[in-house]
């Protein structure tokens, strides 16, 4: 009973810190800190851009259902 109790004690800390700095690295590469307002404005227009893309292929998609390219 002693060493699941010693395991126990060791493992879930190790655990809880791997998942809170995995957390950490996840959250610092999703928003990088030296990324500028004009940055920030850039990516927004480029995936507004892709969604007007996408809307005009899944119209033509849905008028030629059938065609293969």
């Amino acid at each position: 009973m002693l060493p699941i109790v010693i395991i126990a004690a060791v493992a879930i800390p190790l655990v809880v810190i791997a998942f809170l700095t995995a957390r950490r690295s996840t959250k610092a590469g999703e928003h990088p800190v030296n990324e500028t307002d004009a940055d920030r404005l850039r990516t927004e227009q480029e995936f507004a851009e892709a969604e007007r893309y996408q809307a005009e292929w899944r119209e033509e998609q849905h008028k030629h259902p059938h065609d293969p390219s």
